[in-house]
């Protein structure tokens, strides 16, 4: 395996402690990552990888990027890196902004190149002996999340942290639901990680919902420090759902699991 880069304590134990909570990796898992080139994914990416090296467990670690065919998003890039990382690679390409105006129907285009590119991550990973889906949200993106949903749906939701999706086949894990985005930007930035500029141009163009609720995060934090480690705990209920569906797909081994 080529040279680990050992991400910082903080992020390490923010992973760590969601990957132990949630009982997300168990030993003779095999994960996909699903790597966009964002600074989320690509700080998730080392994160793996050092826990790879350092966990009690054995695991499999490879990645899916899904090239959107977006004007201003090119992610090839990635190829050599994760070549040069030793790191299995699926390098998928399909047109979903066409699609997207071809089928999409009151549907968001984000909502449906997400859904796409989740149908398109599930299809590699059955094709190639992946069991475990792994997804980079973080906890700014849950509770941006929960603010949308309860304004905009008048419910109480947000991003799960471990799942068994509904064809009982594939689990999805979110290793970074107690880390902060300013942590993976910093981790990015310091490391000089490849971050691929603009990762989804089509909705950068335009203000949207979400944008809107991390300006109101933003502003209610500095108010608030304290205002995400009491999302934390108010949404926690909220991320553990269909844990225990998950956790009965787990690899019956010898029961052991990821631990910081």
């Amino acid at each position: 395996m080529s040279e680990i880069l050992r991400p910082p304590k903080s992020l390490l134990r923010a992973t760590g402690r969601a990957i132990a909570d949630f009982s997300m990796i168990h030993h003779g898992d095999r994960l996909l990552l699903g790597l966009s080139g964002g600074k989320d994914s690509l700080s998730l990416l080392h994160l793996l990888r050092h826990f790879q090296r350092h966990a009690p467990i054995e695991f499999h670690l490879g990645a899916v990027t899904v090239d959107p065919q977006i004007e201003g998003f090119d992610p090839s890039g990635l190829k050599p890196y994760l070549a040069e990382l030793e790191v299995p690679y699926f390098y998928e390409t399909h047109p979903l902004a066409a699609l997207a105006a071809e089928h999409m129907v009151r549907d968001s285009f984000c909502a449906f190149c997400s859904r796409m590119k989740r149908g398109i991550m599930y299809r590699v990973a059955r094709e190639h002996g992946y069991n475990v889906l792994v997804l980079g949200q973080h906890l700014d993106d849950l509770a941006e999340s929960f603010l949308m949903s309860a304004f905009r749906g008048g419910r109480l939701k947000t991003m799960k942290a471990h799942y068994l999706i509904d064809a009982g086949d594939l689990r999805v894990i979110r290793p970074l639901v107690y880390a902060r985005e300013r942590q993976t930007a910093a981790f990015a930035r310091e490391a000089g990680l490849p971050v691929v500029p603009d990762s989804c141009p089509a909705c950068f163009s335009m203000p949207t919902e979400r944008e809107h609720s991390k300006a109101l995060l933003a502003a209610e934090e500095k108010r608030n420090p304290g205002l995400f480690k009491n999302l934390s705990s108010a949404i926690r209920p909220l991320m553990e759902e269909g844990l225990e569906a998950a956790l009965t797909a787990c690899p019956r081994t010898d029961g052991r699991r990821a631990r910081a």
